[in-house]
């Protein structure tokens, strides 16, 4: 029988899992006939899929869901401040290149 812990994990591990082939969705939906095209969508989406699944692998295989809250909320502050970092570099760098 599976024990709470267990069934979190397991949940946690399937949406990592759907994240995933989502992500693999997106990627091949960019393919214009085997030449990949430049999209601020894909590349957005990538990015906030990623940083998600930080979250969810800090939180529930690094175990700081049990961490005292100034750890938690340190945590979450790094997510957002590196999706701030990676869109913000992704949306200068395509202005600079436009």
């Amino acid at each position: 029988m599976l024990t709470a812990l267990n069934k979190r994990l397991l949940a946690g591990w399937l949406v990592l899992s759907v994240i995933t082939v989502i992500y693999l969705w997106i990627d091949h939906s960019a393919d214009d006939h085997g030449a990949p095209t430049a999209s601020t969508a894909v590349t957005v989406s990538a990015i906030i899929l990623a940083l998600v699944k930080v979250r969810i692998i800090i939180r529930e295989f690094m175990e700081v869901r049990h961490a005292p809250r100034l750890l938690r909320g340190l945590t979450d502050l790094w997510v957002v401040l590196m999706t701030a970092v990676l869109l913000g570099t992704y949306f200068v760098g395509k202005a600079v290149a436009g």
